[in-house]
């Protein structure tokens, strides 16, 4: 589990990352791809995240 949170961390991290370089970036060219980057890495610390709580629920014990 802490694998898991660590990358979601580091996925979020290098989103912001990406965020600011866009946001700094004068080239039109440069400001595209560091903003798919961004979204993309985003995308994938959200999925991430969500197989984190699909394994968590599906190997969770049932209540009666």
């Amino acid at each position: 589990m802490k694998d898991y949170l660590a990358q979601i961390e580091k996925l979020r991290k290098d989103a912001a990352e990406c965020a600011l370089i866009r946001d700094l970036a004068t080239d039109p060219g440069k400001r595209e791809v560091f903003d798919r980057l961004a979204s993309h890495l985003t995308v994938l610390a959200d999925q991430v995240e969500m197989a984190m709580l699909e394994r968590k629920t599906a190997t969770a014990p049932t209540q009666p």
